[in-house]
């Protein structure tokens, strides 16, 4: 179902040093299985194809009733608890749909005054549910965004109705978003102890979302689940141990930059997902790729040259989708104003195809090197086969990388900051500090 073409990767891979990281790679993955590496309380994700079977009626009957409801689900959460839903949504729904299916809107990631209000106004006219997706219940985006929006949908349909247009993904058993539910009474997903918020897609937290968007998660779960099989094997030729092998080999060559890169529009917010999967992983102790994305042909018209002939510190996973959903081929014209009738006859996808050829070969060139996934298609039990691949594949790079791929000691930074500047209770001390150094970064 999936094959990982070094061919573009070209000289950059010296044996030896592939020979040495796939001994890496392989003891990485059994210390992974035995929890004898860093991190080992999270591993959670790993078995979550078959652990989540039981919730998937649960969570296709919650889905259908909101979905019979309401004509719009907002979804509030950040980082992990979105971007796999979105992700999943985006590459898995057709681009313009007439269907009726429920419209799912995500906020809470960021804190935008513009957005908010306009979303606030778009909802004033449309029968909403909100699913509210954190494990604390106070994490500042997403704590505002369900305070704005939960009074929003009391005041339009009365707190009564309101409980039942609520679902509160979340810890099993403490933190403020469980005190509330229990209190309001709403239904409740479970954020596994064992799973971190980037490896989170297969559980409730991306599940429901994707459910409501009209996606067949039991099929995203069969692909997930047979990818554990798949790559459960230590051997040379695993395609996880491929791509891993590949991009460590280059990031010890001096290429520190690894670009996402699809030909698919729809698999934008995948590229999303997984750099927060890569980023947060990997980028601790002063180690780690500068993880990037692009789609092309698009970006080749913005990006283009910089990547063909700017510095020598970057290369390429690029994920190929070998069959569209849809195709259609190019007509002929009489005038042939474009010079484009070489063209007709040929299939779009087609088409594309040769331009990625082309640019795999042009970079390889210009010594840009590229990885290249290739998978059959994009459906839902495909797209939880990726998920698998790239979840293990990080998993095991951070370990060979010497780094806990499954903490994220760095996120705690700004927020301290943040919350000093805006004088949250408890920050006195570091509000005054942080105040005297802008006073003399200012002064």
């Amino acid at each position: 179902m999936l094959k990982v073409d070094l061919t573009y990767v070209g000289q950059h891979i010296d044996e030896k040093a592939g020979n040495r990281l796939i001994k890496r790679i392989g003891e990485a993955h059994k210390g992974l299985k035995e929890g004898s590496l860093p991190g080992n309380a999270f591993r959670g994700w790993l078995d979550l194809p078959n652990t989540m079977e039981p919730e998937v009626d649960k969570i296709q009957t919650v889905a259908k009733r909101l979905a019979e409801k309401n004509d719009v689900l907002l979804v509030i959460g950040i980082g992990g608890s979105y971007l796999g839903a979105k992700a999943a949504i985006e590459a898995l729904r057709p681009y313009f749909s007439t269907d009726k299916k429920l419209e799912v809107i995500f906020v809470g990631n960021h804190i935008s005054s513009e957005y908010m209000a306009d979303l606030r106004d778009y909802l004033k006219e449309k029968s909403f549910a909100i699913n509210v997706i954190s494990k604390s219940g106070t994490t500042t985006e997403p704590a505002l965004a369900f305070r704005v929006f939960k009074a929003l949908l009391e005041e339009k349909v009365g707190e009564d109705e309101a409980r039942q247009r609520i679902v509160a993904t979340t810890d099993k058993e403490k933190g403020a978003l469980r005190q509330l539910a229990e209190e309001k009474g709403y239904d409740t997903f479970v954020i596994p102890d064992d799973v971190g918020g980037r490896y989170s897609v297969l559980t409730a937290v991306g599940l429901l979302p994707i459910a409501c968007a009209g996606i067949d998660i039991d099929a995203m779960l069969k692909g997930a689940k047979q990818a554990a099989v798949d790559f459960d094997v230590v051997s040379e030729d695993n395609p996880v141990y491929r791509y891993v092998m590949a991009r460590n080999a280059l990031y010890e060559q001096g290429k520190k930059i690894e670009m996402f890169v699809h030909y698919e529009p729809k698999l934008q917010y995948f590229s999303e997902w997984w750099k927060q999967l890569f980023g947060e992983s990997e980028g601790k102790d002063n180690k780690g790729l500068f993880i990037s994305s692009a789609g092309f042909t698009t970006d080749l018209h913005s990006l283009g040259q910089y990547i063909q002939e700017g510095e020598r510190h970057l290369f390429e996973t690029v994920v190929n989708i070998n069959e569209p959903l849809r195709d259609f081929t190019v007509s002929k014209t009489d005038e042939n104003l474009d010079n484009l009738n070489y063209l007709s006859g040929m299939s779009v996808d087609a088409i594309n195809k040769q331009a990625m050829q082309g640019t795999l070969l042009a970079h390889m060139d210009g010594g840009a090197p590229s990885i290249v996934i290739n998978i059959e298609r994009m459906d839902a039990r495909h797209f939880g086969y990726l998920v698998y691949f790239f979840e293990l594949g990080c998993a095991l790079s951070g370990h060979v990388l010497e780094v806990n791929p499954f903490n994220q000691p760095g996120v705690e930074a700004y927020k301290e900051n943040m919350f000093a500047l805006l004088e949250k209770p408890g920050f006195e001390d570091k509000t005054k500090a942080i105040k005297k150094r802008l006073k003399k970064t200012r002064g």
